[in-house]
């Protein structure tokens, strides 16, 4: 399996592709990472790859793995991306 890439690699291919310096392409990059995140609480979309959505996830009972009792999880509030369809395509 192949190493994942680098910021650095992922900026310079962005770079590269768009034709652009790599100040630019880092610049675009953060634009892009600042929206998701003030955009995280509606549902932000990229196209073609996916989407971030907010989930509430309810209480629950667990068991603590060491000693086997049981215990409370407490509900709480979770970040999930869920994949686009053309990337799921795209790669599978």
């Amino acid at each position: 399996m192949a190493k994942a890439k680098t910021k650095s690699q992922i900026i310079a291919q962005v770079a590269e592709d768009a034709e652009i310096s790599k100040k630019e392409a880092v610049a675009a990059l953060e634009s892009l990472v600042t929206q998701a995140y003030k955009g995280a609480k509606d549902g932000f979309t990229i196209p073609g790859l996916g989407k971030i959505v907010k989930q509430r996830r309810k209480a629950r009972m667990g068991r603590n793995p060491q000693t086997g009792e049981a215990i409370k999880i407490p509900a709480k509030t979770v970040l999930k991306f869920r994949i686009a369809k053309a990337a799921k395509d795209a790669i599978l």
